[in-house]
């Protein structure tokens, strides 16, 4: 169960001790330095107040009262994506490990609304601690965990040289590295090569994946090919918050109108798709538009977007139960709140996948496609370099090049049912053939932990 550390000669000790003392200096002035940029964007997404000790290890008599007497595994996802993953890891492993409290952190004030709003009162939610020395010291002292699990989490050094000096061992899944990270992690070898080789078990999304991390200083032992739980968690069946057609109706959208849906757009392609919506509602007089920024704080600069090109929007936080709009009154929605897009998807007609037009990376495909909905992405999907490229392949998604190429495709789409079905009924496809990897993921976790009455429940 322990964290495996090689022997080190004299020399070497030294080296690790002034390697850790640099870091620790370099990270101090780095954190002071950036500090007034994240407390701006604390404040922009409100709620910075609360919890806000946490931050720096500090967790109230609430914690305290909850893990008493209690053994802990404590899960981290960063933010919203990651914390969607979380709460159905957490879902799956509770039967398997009914002895231990599980407690869950992440990074943001959003993660934190999105576990507050989704998990169920007995599952502890903190913030995780910044990665100063003392703070992470701090929070290991008062949280004790047997065991963490970072979900498609960052690799914090003080964190895990921490857990490695208390044999407490570490789990990465849902492991998936970008170019960039990649190239980050290898240039910094030195420092990263120690921390990936403490990991208990990695679970990597793909081969790819695995030789990367396996290369960057991971046990080849301790790393499994599990797959993405994004195609599993898309599936699982929650409770409906908010219903999407009645609100539609309350904003005069005749039923069966043509929904166009922007799905965690990046700066420039609102833009994009206000003119391409603009240009299509010649042909599609009922049609309407749909924009849900990836970061909701952004809705006054989308809302700039579409006044500056004459739609008539409503912005969601300002709906309520006495809203109502005359039919045709208003031509677009912008959703400037966390955790409802998922809600949008199922009454959508054609969705943009955002973050692939105007910028790099991509956002996730794999919940529209659950859905068996008709999408449609830009070239930038580097977020998702086999499954993307799945989705197409197998006729489950359209990928244009530009602009000009999405306006095609969506009227294209808008003008066929069929090949929207057929897009929505092949994505489905790869959603299903694709499963599995939450029990993998949850297997690989229990398999380290004292098979006994003490943690793990038996399967069956």
């Amino acid at each position: 169960m322990g964290i495996a550390c090689g022997a080190a000669g004299p020399q070497n000790a030294v080296s690790a001790v002034a390697m850790r003392t640099l870091y620790n200096i370099l990270f101090l002035v780095g954190f002071i330095l950036t500090s007034p940029y994240y407390f701006l964007k604390m404040w922009r997404r409100g709620n910075w107040r609360e919890g806000f000790g946490e931050r720096f290890g500090r967790y109230g008599s609430r914690i305290k009262v909850a893990i008493t007497n209690r053994h802990m595994l404590w899960l981290h996802a960063v933010s919203v994506g990651e914390v969607n993953l979380c709460l159905q890891l957490i879902r799956a492993l509770e039967p398997r490990v009914p002895n231990l409290k599980i407690i869950v952190s992440t990074t943001t004030s959003t993660g934190m609304g999105e576990l507050q709003q989704k998990l169920p009162a007995h599952v502890a939610k903190i913030y995780y601690p910044v990665d100063l020395r003392r703070c992470v010291s701090r929070a290991l002292k008062t949280l004790h965990p047997e065991a963490v699990v970072l979900v498609e989490a960052e690799i914090w050094p003080n964190f895990l040289w921490s857990l490695r000096s208390r044999g407490t061992p570490a789990f990465l899944v849902n492991a998936r590295l970008s170019e960039r990270s990649y190239r980050g992690y290898k240039r910094f070898g030195f420092l990263f090569r120690p921390l990936f080789a403490s990991l208990a078990g990695v679970g990597a999304q793909s081969d790819a994946d695995a030789a990367r991390l396996i290369e960057l200083g991971c046990r080849p032992e301790v790393v499994q090919v599990l797959g993405s739980l994004k195609f599993d968690t898309a599936k699982v069946d929650e409770r409906r918050l908010l219903d999407v057609a009645a609100l539609l109706r309350q904003l005069g959208v005749p039923e069966g109108a043509p929904i166009l849906l922007g799905g965690s757009t990046h700066a420039g392609e609102e833009a994009i798709l206000a003119d391409v919506f603009l240009r299509l509602r010649a042909r599609f007089p009922e049609l309407f538009l749909v924009l849900v920024p990836r970061h909701f704080e952004r809705g006054k600069e989308v809302g700039a977007e579409l006044t500056q090109r004459g739609l008539k929007f409503i912005y969601r936080r300002v709906i309520t139960a006495a809203t109502q709009f005359a039919p045709g009154s208003l031509q677009a929605l912008v959703v400037n709140t966390t955790g409802e897009l998922k809600y949008f998807y199922e009454e959508a007609t054609v969705i943009f996948v955002g973050k692939s037009l105007t910028a790099e990376g991509g956002q996730n495909p794999i919940e529209p496609g659950a859905l068996g909905k008709a999408m449609v992405f830009g070239p930038n999907m580097q977020n998702f370099p086999e499954i993307a490229p799945r989705f197409v392949q197998e006729g489950g998604a359209v990928q244009v090049r530009d602009a000009a190429e999405l306006e095609r495709a969506i009227a294209g789409l808008l003008a066929d049912p069929a090949r929207r079905e057929s897009l929505g009924k092949n994505a489905q496809r790869v959603v299903r053939t694709s499963s599995g990897a939450l029990e993998r993921t949850v297997e690989l976790i229990v398999h380290e932990l004292p098979a006994d009455e003490t943690y793990v429940a038996p399967l069956g």
